[in-house]
């Protein structure tokens, strides 16, 4: 069955479906928020294809549910990878570019909606629709960034590819000043470099991580086993892998949140194996610690009060030592991934997740959870955080829970702009409002 008859058959299924509101039934999900599964989805597991890659035109043509690590894999055999590839292997490209994505490819190419071509998304009506920069649709291209499948959902895209060498070789350089390794930062940013990243352990040990593609490497580092990617930063000043690996490299511990799964014990480690030390398998240890309540049940019983802290979050890099400052004091959860990632504005302005043109964002990340004797508020520590990302003219991404109030919310994610989207593709409210979403969890 190619695309065509699996389009027309969702179309089928969608003009049969009962549910309250849409929703979709997928293979996988990174979200990390409350989510509504009181009632079945619209199987859409079958858009898993990459249709065609095209090393002469160096674009990519895929389905939506496709995940990274297959969506590179296809494309790594034509020498190419997507210009910009998220940092887990069971993101899709229908939600990296429908939420956010990044990574360290990003102060080049932008975040994965700006590196798209052309879209077919379905709309809660069953209409399928070919979106585009400079058709009638350009609104809609411009305003599903960020809408988490409120506006439709993207089934079909083409996208930008760009040539890659066989290894990436690793530069790691330490700074003990926040002001220094920010500029270091933008200085990388402006030169050759093909990736830029770093990580910042704790106060005074901040490191930018440099990639640069190579036709040979004198050895290859192997982090998908025994050895942890983010442990070698601090005990090297230079490493060699294969773009895969790369690619990857932070996969295989998620980071390093599987060290709240025990996952970085050597011994741990052999008992899982190389094929269970990945995203995947502790996304499933989660969402069953979300179903059981474990981790709630100890914290009553222990009498600590938790607060989860998962968020992403952009600044313009003149206001990135205030806001480490700032998360220093406040938050405190080490470590904190740095990306810098850029808008050029060549494709539009996206109103949903709107970053000024040609200025360097820093994102920030950080995946923990804060323990305390005393009792906050709910959503305490990460109001905090949405407060000050908004004061220094920043962004958020929408993956896990947020707490803003609607006006704020509406204010900084598209306001009349969204409205008006939501209005034009989905009159009938079919797909869920993206603060009832996004928010209210519902």
């Amino acid at each position: 069955m190619g695309y065509p008859q699996r389009l027309e058959h969702l179309r089928q299924r969608l003009r049969a479906y009962t549910g309250p509101n849409i929703r979709l039934d997928k293979a996988t999900s990174n979200l990390f928020r409350n989510r509504d599964t009181s009632h079945s989805g619209l199987d859409v597991r079958n858009f898993q294809h990459v249709l065609s890659v095209d090393p002469a035109t160096r674009s990519i043509e895929t389905e939506g549910m496709v995940t990274y690590e297959d969506l590179t894999d296809a494309a790594l055999e034509y020498g190419m990878m997507p210009a910009v590839v998220p940092q887990l292997k069971s993101i899709t490209i229908g939600g990296a570019v429908g939420g956010i994505g990044i990574e360290s490819s990003s102060f080049r190419y932008g975040l994965p909606h700006e590196t798209v071509h052309e879209m077919d998304v379905l709309l809660g009506n069953g209409d399928v629709i070919t979106c585009r920069p400079d058709n009638e649709y350009s609104d809609l291209f411009l305003g599903l960034a960020n809408s988490y499948g409120t506006l439709g959902y993207i089934l079909r895209l083409e996208i930008e590819g760009i040539p890659v060498k066989p290894y990436v070789r690793l530069t790691y350089i330490h700074y003990t000043s926040a002001q220094d390794f920010f500029k270091a930062v933008d200085e990388s940013c402006r030169g050759s470099y093909d990736f830029v990243d770093g990580v910042v352990f704790a106060p005074g040990d901040h490191y930018l991580v440099l990639g640069e593609f190579c036709d040979e490497a004198p050895y290859t580092s192997d982090y998908t086993y025994l050895d942890i990617f983010y442990c070698s930063i601090r005990s090297r000043s230079e490493d060699y892998l294969s773009v895969r690996d790369y690619l990857w490299r932070w996969d295989t511990d998620w980071f390093w949140c599987s060290k709240n799964l025990f996952a970085q014990n050597p011994l741990i480690r052999r008992v899982l194996g190389r094929k269970r030390l990945n995203s995947i398998t502790y996304q499933k240890v989660m969402r069953w610690n979300t179903r059981a309540g474990l981790t709630r049940q100890l914290n009553r019983l222990t009498g600590i009060h938790r607060e989860s802290v998962i968020q992403d979050v952009d600044i313009p890099i003149e206001n990135a030592p205030e806001f480490l400052q700032f998360f220093d004091q406040e938050i405190g959860i080490r470590p904190v991934w740095i990306c810098p990632a850029r808008h050029d504005g060549v494709r539009g302005a996206y109103p949903l997740f709107p970053m000024r043109k040609d200025t360097l964002y820093i994102n920030f990340g950080f995946w923990d959870g804060i323990r305390s004797q005393q009792a906050y508020p709910t959503g305490h520590f990460n109001r905090l955080i949405e407060e000050k990302v908004a004061e220094l003219g920043g962004i958020k991404s929408l993956y896990s829970e947020s707490f803003y109030p609607r006006e704020e919310f509406s204010e900084i994610f598209g306001g009349d702009e969204y409205q008006a989207l939501k209005a034009k593709y989905d009159p009938d409210n079919k797909l869920k409002d993206l603060y009832q979403k996004c928010v209210l969890g519902h």
